[in-house]
């Protein structure tokens, strides 16, 4: 689907049946789950519904068994690719329907080819009807003594497409398959055959062969090249070589050069033979209009004109980024091969200047077949950063930039300990575009990031990773943050790392970002908050504000955090410090010091004198000065330009307004509301009303025992409230 569009209807409703298919099913006898009701499905939504299972990695013995049922779920193109199912699941679900193809790819269980053909020779509407098989990556037979089990390819009588790639299917198979009346298409690319010979007994149907990486070959080159001549409806023919070595046996060049072999030939495929001699495909292909694609890869035989890939004749080779591409197209499968190239990629891909998304949706193709190569890892996620790097990456789809994060945050995982594809990873994702504006799961990749962090010491790593949680962490919602501070070590984690800058007395980016993560982790979060009294996070901030007293950037970060802890009623004592207390006034109160910092600085007094909550336990004298500065201080404070602070809700500052509390108090609240709702009034007045707070600075402006700056400060803020919730009435008042 194209990236630039939005998912379509059908997929949104397959993926939700997908992931709540217990509930929508009952469970039978056996195990297996049945729908509880079930409309009759058109036959390629069945089809689609099963394919979706499987990608999902949903579709298992238990979810299999929806479709038992095929007069409601008729199914005729199958997919179960990489599925987790039993030969007897398989047999009892999806054998009953009448199929006409079937991947069963790669299935991750005991499922033997053996089992598969079993089950589907017992129909005999697949015997007749079935025309494509995909087999690749399984087992001829299981346990020893099997193979006088085994059924016949032969039987499956209407079978055009057999696929058998990287199984270990031998000589004797290989005679059984070339019996099958019908067969057009064959892939025994990567199997145990020595002798192609028997290929002759289908040389008046065979149209399409796939024999790449056939290592155990041993038929003598003039042999190998006789039978091929003799394959005269030839369409299709790939016998590249997946070890990328010299054609000793000059077994390419023989073929290519032979007269008139291969006539009806539209696609060849030679990739992975080194020493092709150039002259000789440049014949080959002017002597073949009809060729549409030939592979080229590593044989240095792609530098032509004519082999150049722009028209009607496509090459996969290294010559140049349009032959690379179609290399990425049909070898995604391939490792050795998608090694090679991504190395290419790379090298032609830096300093690009126009943003590329056909080149990076490719090379996440590589990477999702290959999850377990490092080295494709490793080299992919290089060439993802030479194509989203700088003003490149906003010229990408949206939805591709989601899958390459996803893509991204899979590989870091597979491989926590290797630092280079930690950094080339967090070199992609170090940019304010992909964190703020592309659809990922930002909650599931700071958890994640957080816990590779531990793996490294190296201050690039680390550098970036606390950069990138921190603006992560700003993006998730009260629930997600709540989630994530349950979790104590990342709070540790990054307790260590301030810790660690502090004691070099350091002013950098990872000790801003560290902090700033650890602020917004503790937003409304009293687990998170308890986490930190638990890792002496309070002792380490009041270190933080002597020695860092003079950066006001710093000050705001240490000092916003501690208003998170002192919004927490039972979490208070903890910052019931006389030394502390002191400190935090004399930020209030000092002209010298900028409203950024006296404002967090009067809302952590303001808790703290607040009389809800524990009591003061320190000095009283201290308790009259912390009231009186506070009134003055918040009477001499200028608004500044800058958006100093947000806030999800206006919860915390409701209690500070009660009519029992000191003017002190209530003025800080006051000033933080009227600030917020002054630079963005469309969203805080909306959220002062829904929450009821327009009623609690009604009650406070009229209330007799209201101090006389707590009166105008409320008025004020009900003025705001009236002219943006009520804009008319605001016009006719003012006529």
């Amino acid at each position: 689907m194209d990236e630039e569009s939005p998912s379509s209807l059908t997929d949104i409703c397959m993926a939700w049946v997908c992931h709540n298919v217990e509930v929508l099913c009952v469970t039978q006898e056996d195990g297996s789950l049945h729908f509880r009701h079930c409309p009759l499905f058109p036959q390629e939504l069945a089809d689609q519904l099963l394919h979706k299972m499987a990608d999902e990695g949903v579709l298992n013995d238990r979810t299999v068994g929806v479709f038992q049922n095929p007069e409601h779920l008729r199914l005729r193109r199958v997919y179960i690719r990489s599925a987790q199912l039993s030969a007897e699941a398989f047999r009892l679900s999806l054998c009953p329907h009448k199929l006409q193809e079937l991947n069963a790819s790669h299935i991750h269980s005991d499922v033997t080819i053996s089992d598969i053909l079993h089950s589907l020779t017992s129909n005999k509407l697949c015997r007749q009807g079935l025309q494509t098989l995909l087999m690749d990556g399984l087992r001829l037979y299981g346990e020893a003594g099997e193979e006088s089990l085994q059924a016949s390819f032969s039987m499956l009588r209407g079978l055009k497409k057999l696929s058998l790639a990287w199984t270990d299917l031998d000589d004797g198979g290989l005679e059984d398959i070339c019996a099958m009346p019908m067969l057009e298409s064959l892939d025994v690319s990567g199997t145990n055959i020595t002798d192609l010979t028997p290929l002759l007994n289908c040389q008046s149907r065979l149209m399409s062969l796939t024999a790449h990486g056939l290592q155990k070959l041993e038929m003598p080159t003039s042999s190998f090249i006789l039978v091929l001549s003799k394959l005269q409806l030839m369409r299709h023919l790939d016998i590249s070589n997946d070890r990328l070595v010299m054609d000793g046996d000059r077994l390419v060049q023989q073929l290519l050069e032979r007269p008139g072999i291969l006539p009806q030939l539209v696609s060849l495929d030679v990739s992975g033979w080194r020493g092709v001699s150039y002259a000789t495909v440049q014949a080959f292909v002017e002597d073949r209009p009809g060729l549409r694609f030939i592979g080229l890869l590593a044989t240095g035989a792609g530098g032509s004109e004519l082999l150049c890939g722009d028209g009607n004749l496509k090459v996969a080779g290294e010559s140049n980024l349009t032959q690379l591409c179609e290399c990425l197209r049909r070898y995604s499968d391939r490792e050795s091969f998608i090694r090679e190239v991504l190395a290419h990629i790379y090298s032609h891909t830096s300093g690009m200047e126009e943003p590329q998304p056909h080149i990076i949706k490719l090379v996440l193709a590589g990477m999702r077949h290959h999850t377990d190569s490092l080295h494709v890892q490793l080299v992919a996620s290089a060439c993802v950063f030479n194509l989203t790097v700088q003003e490149l990456v906003l010229g990408m789809p949206l939805r591709l930039l989601g899958n390459v994060v996803q893509q991204l945050l899979t590989a870091m995982k597979n491989f926590p300990n290797h630092e280079q594809l930690q950094k080339n990873c967090l070199l992609t994702l170090c940019s304010d575009h992909i964190l703020q504006v592309v659809p990922f799961d930002r909650y599931e990749a700071a958890k994640l990031i957080m816990m590779l962090l531990g793996n490294h010491e190296d201050q690039t790593v680390q550098r970036m990773a606390v950069a990138i949680v921190s603006i992560l962490v700003s993006k998730l919602n009260t629930e997600e943050i709540s989630e994530l501070g349950a979790e104590a070590f990342i709070t540790k984690q990054l307790l260590s790392i301030v810790q660690q800058k502090a004691s070099l007395g350091v002013v950098d980016s990872t000790l801003k970002f560290a902090l700033s993560a650890l602020w917004n982790l503790t937003d409304e979060t009293p687990t998170a908050c308890r986490h930190f009294i638990q890792c002496q996070g309070i002792e380490l901030y009041m270190e933080l504000l002597e020695s860092y007293y003079s950066e006001s950037s710093i000050q705001q970060k240490l000092l916003g955090l501690l208003n998170n802890i002192v919004e927490v009623e039972e979490l208070r004592m903890g910052l019931m410090n006389e030394d502390l207390v002191e400190h935090i006034v004399s930020l209030l109160i000092n002209p010298m010091v900028e409203v950024d910092v006296s404002y967090f600085a009067g809302g952590i007094l303001a808790h703290l004198i607040s009389v809800r909550g524990p009591v003061w336990s320190l000095d009283a004298e201290l308790h009259s000065t912390v009231q009186e500065k506070l009134h003055s201080s918040v009477l001499s404070w200028s608004s500044p330009e800058h958006a100093m602070v947000s806030y999800r809700t206006f919860q915390p500052f409701y209690p500070l307004l009660h009519v029992s509390q000191c003017s002190g108090v209530q003025l800080w609240a006051l000033w933080a509301i009227q600030f917020v709702c002054c630079r963005n009034a469309p969203q805080y007045c909306n959220m002062l009303q829904s929450e009821g707070g327009t009623d609690i600075l009604r009650v406070l402006s009229s209330h007799p025992d209201t101090h006389s700056d707590v009166k105008c400060l409320s008025e004020n803020i009900l003025t705001i409230l009236e002219r943006n919730l009520h804009p008319a009435n605001s016009v006719e008042d003012f006529h």
